[in-house]
């Protein structure tokens, strides 16, 4: 007599185990299934800030995330980590677990222009961030001390021209927006200038009122008081637009060379692999606070005009000025002083 297989006490008890691992299985995976929807933010989110308290990224950094934190219930604390032009504080960023609690405040200099213009980085911005939300985007402001001769930029390129490298240019900073804004300037209008580089906008100003140097591109912060108290002279903004707090100062663009813009934006960027709609709720509250008429009214205060947009518009605005600034670098020749 022959018994069939399945029915045989061993093959029924080995199938009842399977059946009881498969069960085991699912159990488990929907358990880790609920661990993944757990509500999102777990713990305080941490805004790393590349640069030092008090300047103005810190500013900015600290304006929306208080203003996003209140809103949405959410614990937002900033994290200044200094150092490198800013890379320091975005390689912890780009290193840092992509699990939504670790975003950072990039700029223009540590996102488009440091890696066109440095041999080598500690990150690379093109594929180990997440663009985020665009916050906001401020000009520099070409200035001269108040009694200089030159009231116009044409003034200034023919002084240049008539004493080619002769003519001193201040940098608070090598690297940094005011200084591809001089050498932008300087490649278009075929100038050769000096460029004295500093440590910080404080010396490079105070030299600049001493008659060290001829001119300087310095930030709103920098240079404003002093252009209200009559000690330094404005000759152009380097924004597509006029800014509100100038209203009677041209553009570069508008004085002779259309098309010109260096302006030192704002953007929140996350580890790559930061969950997307994690990112994408960060990107909403962002464009909620910049709507805020008091966050509105301090940005426009120092300077600066708030941009907003989705994560896909981060991208594509990250993207074009990376390229911009490369080009610029390459072509200018433009290497670190």
């Amino acid at each position: 007599m022959k018994h069939n297989a399945s029915s045989h006490p061993t093959t029924l008890a080995i199938s009842r185990r399977k059946a009881l691992l498969a069960a085991t299985l699912m159990a488990i995976a929907g358990g880790s299934a609920l661990a993944q929807s757990t509500p999102w933010p777990a713990k305080t989110i941490r805004m790393v800030v590349p640069y030092t308290p008090g300047g103005g990224t810190d500013a900015v950094a600290r304006l929306i995330s208080e203003r996003v934190g209140t809103a949405n219930h959410w614990t937002l604390v900033v994290d200044n980590k200094p150092g490198a032009g800013g890379n320091i504080g975005l390689d912890a960023v780009a290193k840092a677990a992509p699990d939504g609690h670790t975003f950072g405040m990039g700029q223009t200099a540590n996102l488009a222009i440091n890696p066109a213009l440095l041999p080598s980085m500690p990150f690379n911005p093109r594929t180990d961030l997440l663009p985020v939300a665009l916050v906001a985007a401020q000009p520099v402001v070409l200035v001269v001390p108040a009694d200089s001769p030159w009231k116009s930029i044409q003034d200034l390129i023919k002084a240049a021209k008539a004493e080619p490298g002769n003519i001193k240019q201040g940098l608070a900073s090598t690297g940094t927006v005011g200084h591809l804004a001089g050498e932008m300037l300087s490649f278009k209008a075929g100038i050769k200038v000096l460029n004295i580089p500093y440590k910080g906008a404080a010396p490079a100003v105070t030299d600049l009122l001493g008659k060290q140097t001829h001119y300087m591109f310095g930030t709103p912060q920098a240079v404003y008081p002093l252009l209200k108290g009559k000690r330094l002279r404005a000759l152009a903004v380097s924004s597509a637009k006029r800014l509100s707090i100038l209203p009677e100062v041209p553009t570069v663009a508008e004085s002779g060379f259309p098309g010109f813009e260096a302006v030192d934006w704002k953007l929140i960027v996350a580890p790559k692999g930061t969950n997307a709609e994690i990112a994408k709720k960060l990107n909403a509250a962002v464009n909620k606070a910049l709507q805020d008429p008091a966050v509105l009214k301090q940005l426009q205060e120092e300077g600066s005009t708030p941009m907003g947009g989705s994560m896909q518009d981060a991208l594509n605005y990250l993207q074009k000025e990376q390229s911009s600034w490369a080009t610029l670098i390459r072509d200018a020749k433009i290497q670190l002083e």
